[in-house]
């Protein structure tokens, strides 16, 4: 166990930071975030960099979370993928750095995360399914096997998405949507079936 920096210091970080303990990764949390008078720019200075070997990032805006895990890469910083100790992970997933698997959430066999994701409380990934960086897969959604997102897209609580749809980079998938067909780049798609809006 080791000390862990997170940047952020919302309610997000907070789900961050208890994963990050109870899964044993970290022992101690230090929250940065601009509005606690500790601003992320610190994570930019030697001396922080010198007592915290690992970061991640615990901002919800999928553009901001990747310039900031691209920045701690750059400086040096571990960007541990932390998971939840009641999460199911297949042996055979692959993971990016910097990412995060909330409680109750299931990634199954061969599925690719990228940099940066966000498996959400009791979401459920299936297999073969591909996720770029940044995208956040929210509380309760369901991906179906073969699924491709691309990246910076986020997956609405409770959305599902029927098995070898693709969705493209940028798009919102609204809360309780059913995604029956491949959607392009930049929509919000909601409703059942989801349609762009």
């Amino acid at each position: 166990m080791s000390d862990l920096l997170i940047l952020g210091a919302g309610g997000h970080a907070k789900v961050v930071a208890e994963t990050a303990l109870a899964s044993g990764y970290a022992s101690r949390v230090t929250f940065l975030d601009d509005r606690t008078h500790t601003p992320l720019v610190q994570a930019l200075e030697p001396h922080i960099r010198e007592q915290f070997p690992a970061a991640v990032v615990a901002i919800g805006h999928t553009a901001t979370r990747l310039h900031w895990l691209e920045q701690l890469s750059a400086l040096g910083y571990a960007l541990p993928v932390l998971i939840h100790p009641t999460a199911w992970v297949s042996p055979s997933a692959s993971l990016g750095p910097g990412s995060l698997v909330f409680a109750q959430a299931a990634l199954q066999a061969q599925a690719s995360i990228g940099m940066g994701v966000i498996l959400n409380t009791g979401c459920s990934v299936d297999h073969d399914v591909c996720l770029a960086d940044g995208v956040h897969v929210c509380p309760g959604a369901r991906l179906a096997g073969e699924v491709t997102v691309g990246a910076r897209s986020w997956i609405g609580i409770g959305a599902c998405v029927i098995q070898q749809v693709r969705i493209g980079a940028d798009v919102t998938i609204g809360a309780g949507a059913a995604v029956v067909h491949d959607l392009p780049d930049g929509i919000t798609a909601v409703g059942i079936p989801a349609r762009a809006r």
